[in-house]
């Protein structure tokens, strides 16, 4: 943990960062060549990806579409508004979505340090332009990404663009490897791990107070959603859940997805469930073998 420093100090070092987010960014425009693999469970054929292997995420143009992202500052710790228009190749705003998941658009926004995650589904306004209220915890910089998939389109994207939170700032390590963390009174457990650049079987078991939670509610389509990303350049891995959820019935406690990764490195994992009602989150910290 590094002493705080005020805002100034880090704008700063944001400069170097959006510098480079600009340069992945403008590398591949409007009109580019087929999207790299996509976000949560979006279906993606192999040829597709050997046209462009780019992780998703590292760049805010892809496959003729762009990520206006309009909200460029908030403030830590103090309720705002985000805001944004996908546009297409010729600038006009994205106004027709198919559904994903049982929504048009995810919005995924994450601290570089991958210790603030947000999971949320904005309000599409007529004119094309998606808004949410949201409240980010620290001052820092983040990474907004925008999983969707333009109506008529066969491939979803997920974009990604940079957005600077206000405000002191502590410097802090991601967390620690762990195979076992506790949220809202759960306790979760990953079993399996994932591999350098291949897919490979994770599966998570829920428990509260030592016993199995056999009542998981369906979310999102699934008994579980599961977003995971890179340590150091926050690449959005290609994950999707292994059994559907069924309206009406519950499951658990185990929830097993594939997930894909773009090479070797640290990745953290942010795993949504239902449990009586409320949406939980838990988040792993693991490590792919080089």
């Amino acid at each position: 943990m590094t002493p705080l420093r005020t805002i100034g100090s880090f704008s700063a070092a944001l400069a170097v960062v959006f510098g480079a987010a600009y340069g992945i960014g403008a590398a591949v425009g409007p009109g580019s060549a087929a999207a790299g693999p996509s976000g949560h469970g979006h279906a993606r054929s192999e040829a597709a990806e050997s046209v462009d292997p780019t992780p998703a995420g590292l760049q805010v143009s892809q496959g003729g579409y762009t990520l206006d992202l309009e909200t460029r500052s908030l403030t830590a710790d103090r309720p705002g508004i985000l805001r944004l228009t996908v546009r297409d190749a010729h600038g006009q705003p994205v106004t027709a979505y198919a559904t994903e998941h049982t929504k048009r658009l995810h919005l995924i926004v994450a601290s570089r340090e991958l210790t603030a995650y947000r999971h949320l589904h904005p309000t599409l306004a007529a004119e094309g332009t998606w808004s949410t209220p949201v409240d980010l915890p620290a001052a820092g910089s983040y990474r907004v990404f925008a999983d969707f998939r333009p109506a008529g389109a066969e491939e979803g994207l997920t974009l990604g663009a940079d957005l600077t939170v206000t405000g002191r700032y502590t410097a802090t390590a991601p967390p620690a490897l762990s195979a076992t963390t506790s949220v809202d009174g759960y306790t979760v457990t990953l079993d399996g791990g994932l591999k350098a650049g291949a897919e490979s079987d994770l599966t998570f078991t829920v428990e509260r107070g030592g016993r199995p939670v056999t009542a998981l509610q369906p979310y999102l389509g699934a008994y579980g959603h599961l977003v995971a990303l890179r340590a150091g350049d926050l690449a959005y891995l290609h994950v999707h859940p292994h059994d559907e959820a069924t309206a009406g019935r519950t499951s658990g406690p185990d929830v097993s997805f594939a997930a894909t990764t773009p090479g070797a490195g640290t990745y953290r994992l942010f795993l949504d469930f239902e449990a009586a009602g409320t949406v939980h989150t838990a988040a792993f910290t693991v490590r792919t073998p080089h």
